[in-house]
C-alpha cells in the first residue's frame, strides 16, 4: 500500500508522527516528509533517525503557501497538526481555530491542488457534542472536510480521496493521565485525579496508526473511521499504576474537573450511529450524501433517524467494547514507544539513571 510512496505528515514530530516513523522507516516507503513548526523536535528527530528517507520542512498549517510547497510530489498525506491541549484552547479559542479549522482547510485545498492520491485528517472523540473550545475546533475541521469532500465527489476527475478518523485518549502520550500519573509516581507525589469516575476511551499509539493505514484502504471521499477502543475510569488506571509499580501506599487526591471537560466522552453521536457499519476492530461511518433540498433526498438513513425516538432504540445501533483491565495497561505500558525519560526510567529499570 506504501511501498515506493511519498508521505507527508503535518505535525509530524508527535506521537503519531514517530510512531509513523519507526514502523515504516526501514520499509519500502519512498519518502517521509515531516512538516511541523517546532525545529527543536526536527532536529532531535534529524539526529535520531538519520535517514536519507526523512525530509524535514519547517512551517506552520496557518500559511497556505508554504503547504502548498511542501506538497510536491506527495502520494498519501495524515494531518495531524493541531492544537490540542484543552485548558489551553479554552483560554485561546481563536488560535484553535486558525490551526484546526483554517489550518485544516489550507491543507485539504493544497493536498487537491497537487493531486495528493490520499489525505486522512486526524480529529478527536472531542468533537462530538462539543463542550470546549478544542472540540468545538475540532467539529468544525470535520465539517470542513466533509463540505470539501462533496465537492470532490462533484469533480469526476479529481485524484484526491479524503477521509477522517477520530481518536480516543492515545496511552501514555506527553500531558496524557497516565504519564501524569507515572511521573508523579516516580517523583514520589500524591496521584491527582480529576474525578475518579471520568471515563475515557484509550487507545495505542500503535492502533492510532492502525486507524490511519485502515482508513487509506477501505475509505471513500467523506469517510470516517474509529478504532474500537476500550473504556476505563481515571481512578482505576491510577489504582492500576499503584499496582504495576509498587506505589499502593501513594495518596490519590482528587482536584475537580479542569476547563472544558467532560465526565464521559463519546465517540460517536446518535446521527452518525444510524449510518455506522461494522468492520470488527474498526467502524466506518460513511459520509451523510443528502444534499439541502430534503425533499428529494429521503433514504433508509433519514427514515431511521426519524425513527430514533428514545434511548432503546438507539441502543441496537451501538457496538459493545470491553472495558481496560489491569493486564492490558501492563501490555500497553510494555509495548509503549515513549521517549520520555520519566516513562521509560520506569519501565525500564536500566535506565532509571534518566531523570
Amino acid at each position: 500500500m506504501l511501498k515506493n510512496k511519498t508521505i507527508l505528515l503535518t505535525g509530524g514530530t508527535g506521537s503519531f508522527g514517530n510512531a509513523f516513523i519507526k514502523r515504516f522507516i526501514n520499509s519500502d516507503v519512498k519518502k517521509i516528509i515531516i512538516f511541523s513548526r517546532d525545529e527543536d523536535k526536527q532536529d532531535r528527530m534529524r539526529n535520531e533517525y538519520k535517514s536519507q528517507k526523512l525530509k524535514f520542512v519547517l512551517g506552520n498549517v496557518r500559511e497556505y503557501d508554504v503547504v502548498y510547497d511542501a506538497m510536491k510530489n506527495v502520494d498519501i498525506l495524515f494531518h495531524a497538526a493541531a492544537l490540542k491541549q484543552v485548558p489551553s484552547c479554552d483560554f485561546a479559542p481563536l488560535e484553535a481555530v486558525k490551526t484546526n479549522v483554517f489550518g485544516t482547510d489550507n491543507v485539504i485545498k493544497a493536498a487537491i491542488e497537487r493531486g495528493v492520491e490520499h489525505v486522512v485528517c486526524l480529529s478527536t472523540g472531542k468533537a462530538v457534542a462539543p463542550i470546549n473550545a478544542m472540540g468545538l475546533s475540532k467539529a468544525l475541521m470535520e465539517k470542513t472536510i466533509i463540505s470539501r469532500a462533496r465537492e470532490l465527489n462533484e469533480e469526476q476527475n479529481s485524484k484526491t480521496t479524503l477521509k477522517y478518523i477520530r481518536y480516543s485518549n492515545v496511552f501514555a502520550t506527553r500531558g496524557s493521565a497516565i504519564h501524569t500519573f507515572i511521573k508523579q509516581i516516580k517523583e514520589g507525589k500524591p496521584i491527582t485525579l480529576t474525578h475518579p469516575q471520568m471515563k475515557r476511551s484509550i487507545m495505542t499509539v500503535d492502533e492510532a496508526v492502525e486507524l490511519a493505514l485502515f482508513a487509506i484502504k477501505n475509505g471513500e471521499n467523506g469517510d470516517l473511521f474509529i478504532y474500537k477502543a476500550r473504556k476505563t475510569t481515571l481512578e482505576f488506571l491510577a489504582k492500576s499504576l499503584q499496582e504495576i509499580y509498587n506505589a499502593k501506599n501513594r495518596d490519590i487526591t482528587v482536584i475537580g474537573r479542569r476547563h472544558g471537560e467532560k465526565m464521559q466522552e463519546t465517540i460517536l453521536s446518535q446521527n452518525e450511529l444510524i449510518r455506522t457499519i461494522d468492520l470488527g476492530e474498526f467502524v466506518r461511518v460513511p459520509m451523510d450524501k443528502r444534499g439541502l433540498n430534503y425533499l428529494n433526498s429521503k433514504n433508509e438513513n433519514s427514515q431511521r433517524l426519524n425513527d430514533l425516538i428514545n434511548q432503546d432504540d438507539i441502543k441496537k445501533y451501538k457496538f459493545q467494547v470491553p472495558n481496560l483491565t489491569l493486564e492490558d495497561i501492563e501490555m500497553m505500558l510494555a509495548k509503549n514507544p515513549s521517549k520520555d525519560a520519566t516513562i521509560k526510567s520506569l519501565l525500564h529499570p536500566e535506565l532509571s539513571t534518566l531523570s
